[in-house]
């Protein structure tokens, strides 16, 4: 019988480096990196269209927006790839990643959808910068955003969700449009 070998965690550091020459993008949690899967059609046309109404807004205000290809880093317990981020204020810490969005959207798959729900909310509603973590379900066509308030964080479902730090109203037709 062969021996199996326990893979070692990782540092932050050491993801970072091996990451900038991986051919395969992988998020990382807590020491260990994990490959990405590729995305319907449909789950790239929904980033696109919300990642493009919200540069609408962007703009005048000096945020930025990143689709997928820009990592967002927790700490040293994990980096993401969003499908939509926005950041406002200052320039990025690091050429290839963030560390404070105001706004952050996972559009769900069947493959993704528990860990948008469950690790990656935590990990995303940790971040004091953040003020909504959106969830587009292309299956239901709904919204579910959590949102920051200074008592609490609030789910929301409908058809609708506002962005604060781009005062800006999304919709299912903003999202869904062809």
């Amino acid at each position: 019988m062969e021996k199996m070998l326990a893979r070692k965690p990782l540092s932050l550091e050491h993801y970072l480096e091996e990451e900038a020459e991986s051919p395969v993008k992988r998020e990382f949690y807590r020491g260990f990196p994990y490959a990405m899967a590729g995305a319907s059609a449909l789950h790239n046309r929904v980033a696109l269209n919300v990642a493009a109404r919200f540069l609408e807004a962007a703009r005048p205000r000096r945020c930025r927006v990143y689709m997928s290809d820009m990592k967002l880093r927790i700490r040293d317990e994990a980096v993401y790839y969003p499908d939509v981020m926005v950041v406002c204020g200052e320039g990025p810490p690091h050429p290839y990643y963030e560390e404070a969005p105001c706004a952050v959207v996972e559009v769900l798959s069947p493959a993704t959808e528990a860990l948008d729900r469950r690790e990656k909310r935590a990990m995303y509603l940790s971040l004091d910068s953040l003020q909504v973590y959106l969830l587009v379900d292309p299956e239901r066509r709904r919204f579910t955003a959590y949102r920051r308030t200074p008592e609490a964080v609030v789910e929301e479902e409908g058809e609708e969700v506002y962005v604060p730090c781009l005062d800006l109203r999304l919709t299912l037709e903003d999202a869904f449009r062809l």
